[in-house]
């Protein structure tokens, strides 16, 4: 308890301690102005957008990396925790110059009329970058858990493969599934380094809240940057709560059956 209040109770005290000393109508101007909350639509809208392909994307890896044998898997396997062991901003460097106008990916994407790098499009692409090891990490060993009988015993039923997904192992790896969702989620929310060399950081359109505290922090507009932190924290506590209440109410309804 000691180090749990030492680690996280007394900074995010402090984050509210700060804030207070606003009165009702700072805390509005500093956390609320026009491009702050353009900020925190990329941001949240990012993240959210990042984190349903991510489980999407990242179910498909990790069924992929359990259910086949081919070859150089372990290289795959490998390459999954790549954004784990990258700095950000060597992550942030390398996404930027692949999705850059003469990037090679870039220069693809954009023969067909779409920007991407220094556009909101580059923040999801990074926030997707760095969430995807969450889903896959998470999903992985709950499939390799999974037994063959149950499987096996809805075929010899008559179920067909789409029947034995979604009854079968769905139900038992959604936990897990919403468990990677929340992480990358949280993960993408809070990112910086790697998203603000792909944004472009224009004022409205492609700047992340994360960018928008370190600018009030340069100011030195302290209680600024702790209301835009109490805002996205706030916002955040509830989400996962939300998510974590869901979850557990899955659990319980199948626990109850």
């Amino acid at each position: 308890m000691f180090a749990a209040a030492l680690i996280v109770l007394v900074p995010i005290s402090a984050l509210f301690l700060r804030s207070a000393g606003l009165t009702w109508d700072q805390f509005i101007a500093a956390a609320f102005s026009p491009r702050v909350m353009a900020s925190y639509r990329l941001s949240f809208g990012g993240a959210l957008i990042a984190a349903v392909f991510n489980v999407i994307a990242g179910l498909i890896v990790a069924w992929v990396l359990v259910r086949y044998d081919f070859p150089f898997r372990k290289l795959v396997d490998a390459l999954v925790d790549l954004p784990f062991a990258l700095p950000t901003a060597v992550a942030g460097v390398a996404l930027t110059a692949l999705y850059a106008p003469k990037g090679v990916l870039g220069k693809a994407l954009l023969s067909i009329g779409i920007k991407a790098a220094f556009t909101p499009l580059g923040v999801v692409l990074a926030m997707i970058f760095i969430g995807l090891p969450f889903v896959v990490r998470t999903v992985q060993p709950v499939l390799q858990d999974l037994e063959d009988e149950h499987e096996e015993a809805a075929v010899s039923l008559g179920a067909d493969r789409w029947q034995v997904f979604t009854y079968v192992i769905l139900p038992s790896i959604l936990p897990a599934l919403v468990t990677g969702f929340a992480l990358a989620f949280a993960r993408a929310l809070g990112e910086y380094g790697s998203v603000i060399f792909i944004a472009g950081n224009m004022p409205g359109v492609s700047e992340i809240a994360p960018l928008m505290i370190v600018t009030k922090l340069e100011q030195y507009d302290y209680a600024g940057a702790s209301a835009i932190a109490t805002v996205m924290l706030v916002a955040a506590f509830a989400m996962l709560l939300v998510i974590n209440s869901a979850q557990k109410w899955h659990q319980t309804r199948l626990a109850g059956r």
